[in-house]
């Protein structure tokens, strides 16, 4: 059982670890942000279908519900879309800081969303939260926009978060992550159809373009999204939640082994991404012995 345990444990981590890989993907891959997701949900579509077939989920949900699913896909889709923009725009070290600051924004959406108390801790480490995103916003000042596109990125992933939350008590994970992909690929199909982008040149993908694409679909995507469900059956929702909030640091240090120069920042950047980083370390300890 305890040998059990660890390799579920160690698997977690590669399942972060790839998490935090996708940010350097996103860079990696030299198409439009609009034109990635797009692409990113084309390949994972089918590859999700697989799985759900493999392991006999069912596709059927009732019209209304299957709508609902469908809409939320929007909230991915301009989710995924600010995050990757936010890459563009600035770097992946801060998408991936502003991207911790969804815990943040989880605290303030619960209460809302489940009709439940304000958690005073909550607000206290929100605030702190805010100290540590102002701290890089004034140093990392050439960095503006992409921080303020990566906090959206932030609030629609707590959003998602709390979305799922009430959908995942009565249907699987797999169901919800499919039609959400599919409502999420219809969104920005229309967007691209009445751009007029659906051109012979938008389909011609340079080789390394397909090869990262087909890796941040399948690997980072349709694989990881089911492995992250199987360990849990075995680990502790505490353990994943402290587990995943080491994404931003798998991130960044492969950022800059990989990116050196370009994503190298300021002392005051990594003084600010500590205490955001900390403070999601904290709230998940003090949620854990309440």
């Amino acid at each position: 059982m305890q040998d059990d345990k660890l390799k579920n444990y160690l698997h977690l981590h590669f399942i972060v670890f790839i998490w935090g890989f996708t940010g350097v993907l996103g860079k990696l891959i030299s198409l439009q942000t609009l034109d990635l997701i797009w692409y990113r949900m084309l390949f994972a579509l089918p590859m999700m279908a697989v799985i759900m077939y493999i392991k006999k989920q069912k596709f059927q949900v009732d019209y209304r519900t299957k709508i609902k699913l469908l809409l939320t896909g929007v909230v991915i889709s301009i989710h995924w879309f600010s995050f990757y923009q936010s890459i563009k725009i600035a770097n992946i070290s801060i998408a991936l800081i502003c991207l911790s600051a969804s815990a943040f924004f989880a605290s303030i959406l619960e209460p809302i969303f489940y009709k439940r108390k304000i958690i005073w801790y909550e607000l206290l480490l929100g605030v702190i939260v805010v100290f540590g995103i102002s701290i890089i916003f004034k140093v990392e000042t050439q960095f503006k926009d992409g921080i303020l596109i990566g906090l959206v990125s932030a609030f629609l992933s707590a959003l998602l978060s709390v979305i799922n939350g009430n959908f995942v008590k009565t249907i699987s994970p797999y169901t919800i992550s499919f039609y959400e992909i599919f409502g999420g690929l219809l969104l920005f199909s229309i967007i691209i159809l009445c751009s007029g982008k659906f051109t012979i040149e938008f389909f011609q993908l340079s080789r390394s373009n397909i090869g990262w694409l087909l890796v941040l679909a399948s690997i980072c995507t349709a694989y990881a999204f089911a492995a992250s469900i199987n360990v849990m059956k075995v680990l502790t929702p505490y353990t994943v939640m402290l587990t995943v909030n080491l994404e931003p640091i798998y991130g960044i240090i492969l950022a800059v082994l990989i990116f050196k120069q370009s994503e190298n920042m300021s002392p005051m950047f990594y003084v600010g991404a500590a205490i955001i980083i900390l403070t999601v370390i904290i709230n998940g300890v003090l949620k854990n012995r309440k």
